[in-house]
């Protein structure tokens, strides 16, 4: 089950501003990502369910964070039905995000009061998700569906909907500051962030810097400097 509770996590999501997204079929690379990741001050992080090994990777992985990284809140992604999203929960996944909106998984979740991020592309796609329980869309993908300004276009008529984008948001100060002055309360970031030179290299190091400065820029754009 769930190591947090939903309000936990939401609230622990928004106040740091990042979520690095990646999967590696590798349990001990896995192991180096999150490790630098939760060095470089991100909390929640988002391994996604892209390999056929997928969900043994991240029972082993939540084991890790469970033992030798217990602040980190691990979640799963990449989730587009309700046995999935009950599978990875039942390992302790402490979120749950997906690439589209599924009123069953979106079922499953709250019934274990785990956070769940769905992907939406329209404002009746969100609304649908917020009469459904979610507090936080994932608005997917970012930069296809229409970028910052989509964000901001939303947010007027619908002030109380919180964002998240996945897609289209790098971990740069013009993006970063683009992003969240439309609106967004969080950003997920894969492999912009997560980069294949960072792993191929292992310049862990490397990675947990780049996770530094980006929390460090989204710090300051929300303080206006």
């Amino acid at each position: 089950m769930a190591r947090f509770s939903r309000l936990h996590v939401l609230n622990r999501m928004i106040a740091v501003g990042v979520v690095p997204v990646f999967y590696n079929p590798d349990i001990e690379t896995a192991k180096k990502i999150v490790a630098a990741c939760a060095a470089g001050g991100a909390e929640c992080i988002e391994m996604t369910n892209r390999g056929d090994a997928a969900i043994d990777v991240f029972r082993q992985l939540e084991t890790f964070c469970r033992n030798e990284y217990p602040a980190v809140i691990l979640g799963a992604g990449s989730v587009i039905d309700a046995y999935t999203a009950a599978l990875y929960i039942n390992y302790g996944a402490s979120f749950i995000v997906g690439p589209a909106l599924d009123e069953e998984a979106a079922y499953a979740c709250n019934a274990r009061k785990v956070a769940y991020m769905p992907g939406c592309g329209s404002v009746t796609e969100i609304h649908r998700a917020e009469r459904l329980g979610v507090e936080v869309c994932k608005v997917f993908p970012g930069k296809e569906v229409g970028g910052p300004s989509f964000v901001q276009s939303v947010r007027g008529p619908c002030p109380w909907t919180s964002i998240m984008p996945t897609g289209g948001v790098e971990p740069t100060r013009e993006s970063l500051t683009e992003w969240f002055k439309a609106g967004i309360v969080a950003a997920g970031i894969g492999s912009k962030l997560v980069s294949d030179s960072i792993i191929k290299s292992g310049n862990y190091a490397g990675l947990t810097q780049r996770v530094r400065e980006t929390i460090v820029i989204i710090e300051e754009v929300r303080s206006g400097r």
